[in-house]
């Protein structure tokens, strides 16, 4: 699991503008549709972790709208308050606490308030936060959304509402996200749900349950609307994208959705993003997250052909020991990662690629720890997410192996971590002094109203003097100073 920000365990964020995964608040401002009767009660959304989880939010205020429920940005104003939830880190779940048991006064001073959890502390909290602690009175899986009206209903006679069933089809795949807290320029697209992947130290396979591709048709149109609209980027989602695989009914669309030099009508993931770069030249299109096992050479060449397929890699190597990743079930060896990072040097030069470490395994030594640090001094990245190892409940880590590596001894080794790759950063950034990029320009800077950012294809913040540039649209900047973590730029006519 990857694009996680937490205090200790997840330590270090280099770059600048990124999805801020532990900020409290994800408020609604999107309403209902004009279309729908209000039911007379309002909505409240907190998120917490990932970015599937800030997606999955949109997800249920599309419900909650289309069942009549109103919109509002501030919690205590809701008859309904909910928090999706993160179980990646014990760290998440003590935060979410926190949360709920400052959220209880909404109870106190409305009358007939509820709330309720969704995500992936449903299943495994569900009964301490309902039964023992009372913070709750609604829970709902990541796969039990649509349940939602009817559990706000059932709760609403005092009954405990409970649905955290997984399914094995279910990927909401004809529901428009309603867009939360959106600067309308940047949105992310759900292709995939769930993961088979089963890694010994992951919760996800458990609280998300097995993998699922979405309809490609549904996903195509979800990037033409958002254009439509006025966005110019999309983030394809997933566990794993490279492992998606839907497979087209001739008899239901009439057509195929691909050439006819692809097989049985199935489109894989490769083709899946050739299809929503080809929606227009100036949308974006990133993804996140890709495995190196999954990885394949034609997903590389379709980054390569089209200019609108950002340069970016997210490829999470957890460990440079080859003993460390078959203990974590990653299936693939550092060899096997390092062949990956070469096709992708290869393939697409001018990319840049970021990577998840985790310091502190169960067993791990302290010659496997220094492997790790041999493949970041050979690779390099642009950015990493890095963490000490983090025994969950339920995993076949907590189950099999022996988490006998001291607090103090993984700390020590996630310092050493953070230490080399900030100089590689630091060194990355050199690189792009005096080259010009296309950014898209997404905000403006936080410490300068005259200053805008914008991103580069390589996923990299540029600093650039507002003058009179809109942000949604692209400009050219030449990088002209850095920092770790951010380039300076100046606006330039064109590459």
């Amino acid at each position: 699991m990857s694009n996680e920000l937490y205090n200790n365990e997840v330590a270090f964020e280099l770059q600048t503008k990124k999805i801020d995964e532990n900020r409290q608040g994800e408020t609604l401002t999107a309403q209902r549709p004009a279309s729908v009767i209000s039911i007379g009660k309002k909505y409240y959304i907190e998120s917490y972790g990932c970015a599937m989880n800030f997606s999955d939010s949109e997800v249920v205020a599309s419900i909650l709208a289309n069942a009549g429920f109103d919109a509002t940005t501030d919690h205590n104003d809701a008859d309904l308050v909910l928090i999706n939830t993160c179980a990646i880190r014990d760290n998440a779940e003590q935060r979410v606490r926190h949360r709920l048991q400052h959220l209880s006064s909404v109870k106190k001073r409305k009358k007939g308030a509820l709330i309720g959890i969704l995500g992936c502390m449903a299943e495994r909290l569900k009964e301490k936060l309902l039964v023992e602690e009372k913070l709750i009175d609604i829970v709902a899986g990541p796969d039990a959304y649509r349940t939602l009206p009817g559990l706000v209903e059932e709760a609403g006679t005092g009954q405990k509402a409970v649905n955290v069933l997984l399914s094995r089809d279910e990927t909401y795949a004809e529901i428009n996200p309603v867009r939360l807290n959106s600067n309308g320029i940047s949105a992310f697209i759900s292709i995939t749900r769930g993961c088979d992947n089963m890694c010994s130290f992951c919760v996800v396979p458990h609280t998300r349950g097995r993998e699922r591709s979405r309809d490609a048709h549904s996903i195509i149109k979800e990037a033409q609307d958002l254009y439509n609209m006025g966005y110019r980027e999309v983030t394809l989602l997933g566990q794993n994208v490279d492992s998606y695989r839907y497979t087209e009914d001739p008899k239901l669309s009439g057509k195929k959705l691909v050439d006819a030099k692809y097989e049985d009508h199935v489109v894989n993931f490769a083709e899946l993003l050739i299809m929503v770069a080809e929606v227009a030249p100036d949308l974006r299109v990133r993804f996140s997250t890709s495995h190196p096992k999954d990885m394949s050479d034609d997903v590389l060449h379709a980054m390569a052909k089209y200019h609108n397929i950002c340069k970016y890699v997210h490829l999470p190597v957890q460990s440079g020991n080859t003993r460390i990743l078959e203990l974590m079930n990653r299936t693939y060896t550092r060899e096997w990662y390092l062949d990956r990072i070469a096709a992708v040097r290869r393939i697409v030069p001018e990319a840049a690629i970021s990577t998840d470490i985790i310091a502190g395994f169960c067993t791990e030594t302290e010659e496997e720890h220094q492997d790790t640090l041999s493949l970041l001094d050979e690779v390099k990245f642009e950015l990493a997410y890095m963490y000490m190892y983090n025994e969950r409940p339920g995993t076949t880590a907590a189950k099999k192996l022996t988490d006998d590596v001291t607090d103090d001894v993984k700390k020590r080794r996630l310092a050493e971590i953070i230490e080399l790759h900030r100089g590689h950063t630091l060194l990355r950034n050199k690189e792009n002094l005096g080259k010009t990029y296309e950014i898209l320009l997404e905000g403006t800077s936080s410490k300068s109203d005259e200053q805008l950012y914008g991103r580069n294809s390589q996923n990299k913040v540029i600093i650039v003097p507002k003058g009179n540039l809109e942000l949604g649209t692209y400009a050219y900047a030449k990088v002209i100073d850095c920092t770790s973590g951010t380039l300076i730029g100046e606006v330039v006519s064109g590459l």
